[in-house]
């Protein structure tokens, strides 16, 4: 099997390829900046011939949503939504049975009231939701040949060995003994190991009956961030330190960070606190299987003892 796949040297292309290599799978890579002597550029797939011999096209590369809300609005259409269109319509010209197109949950939804499923009533406020959506707007209004498969996967909050975002800040607070000032927040929130991520696209490759369509991607438990505190306390053997600021306090710092461009600003600290419940049962289904293979709670162990080796 031949894979040709987009954002191969990012955080979830660089954990994904070499699974996908440990299992005789064949990847040729599309790069911003090409690296190795097979690689194809971006700028070049427009007029790119269809690369004979692939099977599948796996879509990563994409403009991540930036908390400090400081990027042009246009950079997330012109990556997210444009490259997309682009490298989809490749595709369509190609001999590949599959594409996997890699949105997100902030695609629909920004907040969850109660467990976001695959049929959510709302639309993204943020570019990033918006560029996404529309991404996947194009993907599910086209017109397959009938050997044809679109895939796109909404995965919540990823994490594993080389994660960059608010595990890490989080981790950093946790090891330098600071207390967990948003302990008054209680919520509920899935999460995403990079392992989980890896076994359900190989299964997919592996089951071509799995129809086209929208599939969540979550771990199969849900915790709250003074749980997921406490756990990397644990897993760094110390004391987990909990401290329950008020929230009007804290909310009012984080209107003061909006202005200021400070790290604690309205949008992190909702993501740090908000409720954010993400059904699986779907993929699930669809693959036959009834439980991720890493439980939640191993895989963001296996993440946290990632940043204590490079720290």
């Amino acid at each position: 099997m031949k894979v040709l796949i987009t954002g191969a040297s990012g955080f979830v292309g660089s954990n994904l390829l070499p699974y996908l290599q440990d299992r005789q799978v064949t990847v040729q890579r599309v790069c911003r900046t090409p690296e190795m002597q097979d690689d194809v550029s971006w700028t070049d797939i427009r007029n790119l011939k269809p690369v004979p011999g692939v099977d599948v096209y796996i879509h990563l590369a994409g403009k991540a949503h930036d908390t400090k809300n400081v990027s042009d609005p246009s950079a997330y259409f012109e990556i997210n939504t444009g490259l997309t269109k682009t490298f989809f319509d490749h595709f369509l010209q190609s001999e590949a049975r599959d594409f996997i197109y890699f949105s997100s949950v902030k695609a629909v939804a920004d907040q969850v009231d109660g467990i976001l499923t695959e049929t959510p009533d709302t639309l993204p406020r943020t570019a990033y939701g918006q560029s996404k959506r529309e991404a996947e707007l194009y993907l599910l209004n086209a017109t397959l040949p009938r050997n044809k498969r679109v895939i796109i996967f909404r995965p919540c909050m990823i994490h594993g060995p080389g994660n960059k975002g608010n595990l890490n800040l989080l981790y950093s607070v946790v090891r330098r003994g600071i207390p967990y000032p948003l302990a008054a927040f209680k919520n509920q929130r899935s999460f995403l190991s990079v392992e989980n991520l890896n076994y359900v696209v190989y299964q997919l490759l592996r089951h071509p009956g799995v129809p086209s369509g929208v599939y969540n991607l979550a771990d199969d438990e849900v915790l709250s961030s003074n749980e997921l505190v406490a756990l990397i306390a644990d897993t760094l053997e110390c004391k987990a330190r909990l401290l329950r600021v008020p929230k009007g306090a804290l909310q009012f710092l984080a209107k003061t960070g909006d202005r200021l461009h400070l790290p604690l600003n309205s949008e992190r600290l909702q993501k740090l606190t908000e409720s954010y419940v993400v059904s699986n049962t779907k993929i699930k289904s669809a693959l036959r299987i009834e439980h991720m293979p890493v439980s939640a709670r191993d895989g963001l162990s296996l993440t946290i003892q990632s940043f204590f080796r490079h720290n």
